[in-house]
């Protein structure tokens, strides 16, 4: 299959996608001998001698892992952080297989994340195309009001682009704080906090507690389960809403 350079080298579980297209624009991969700068390039993904930094890319795992992870904050969900920050996979020592989170989430941000080596699986989940619903659960500063709540649930306006209606419900509220779940199927770069920043509110803590149906309900921060060949199932099963080209997923 005809696929983007930093697919093919992501799917291995060498590194992730966007840091594999790093790579490619500094020049340290090569497709049979010829060294690779464009970032959209397309190999096939069987067959070419795809080199990164000289070296050959590793076999893919053979058998899959999935599990569920309970992000705590001030831990970074790459795969590599060249600045030695606590990372998703830093908990997953030990763990059989070349592991990598699917999407991101921002630093502050807590919460479900799914960690797999299914390099397909995790191309497709991270394409905002399949409207992979996330679920979060989000302290505001002040009072939210019924208008605002009704501008974000029908979508407000962000680089010139309006947002996706989404689901909104208030749990809890007085006129310092207000907690709100909130369901959406996008994930533009620190998309809640932008969105409320629009209606003159900041979040004060925010917490993702489902992922493509798949709930964190009590698992406590910083530890894992493995995934039930259900929620497997589950997460095999989206479909694209469209078949248009859509811009690469980003973290909330």
């Amino acid at each position: 299959m005809n696929r983007r350079l930093q697919t093919v080298i992501s799917r291995t579980g060498l590194t992730s996608r966007r840091q594999a297209a790093k790579l490619i624009e500094e020049g340290k991969v090569t497709v049979d001998g010829k060294v690779i700068t464009e970032k959209g390039y397309r190999v096939d993904d069987e067959g070419p001698e795809i080199l990164v930094e000289g070296k050959p890319l590793p076999e893919r795992d053979k058998e899959m892992y999935y599990y569920l992870f309970n992000k705590p904050k001030d831990v970074i969900s790459t795969a590599h952080d060249p600045e030695g920050r606590k990372k998703v996979l830093d908990y997953f020592e030990g763990v059989k297989g070349r592991l990598y989170p699917i999407g991101r989430l921002d630093k502050d941000t807590t919460g479900a994340l799914i960690v797999t080596n299914n390099g397909d699986l995790t191309e497709r989940l991270s394409h905002p195309k399949y409207g992979v619903p996330k679920v979060y659960l989000i302290k505001v500063l002040g009072h939210v009001t019924d208008e605002s709540l009704a501008k974000i649930k029908r979508g407000v306006d962000l680089d010139g682009k309006k947002t996706a209606p989404c689901e909104l419900e208030v749990v809890e509220a007085d006129r310092k704080t207000s907690i709100i779940t909130l369901n959406l199927h996008e994930g533009k770069k620190r998309q809640i906090k932008r969105i409320f920043g629009t209606q003159g509110h900041r979040i004060l803590a925010l917490k993702r507690i489902g992922y493509a149906g798949i709930s964190l309900g009590d698992l406590k921060e910083g530890e894992y389960r493995e995934l039930t060949p259900e929620e497997v199932k589950l997460l095999t099963s989206y479909e694209p809403a469209s078949p248009e080209e859509i811009p690469e997923d980003s973290e909330l």
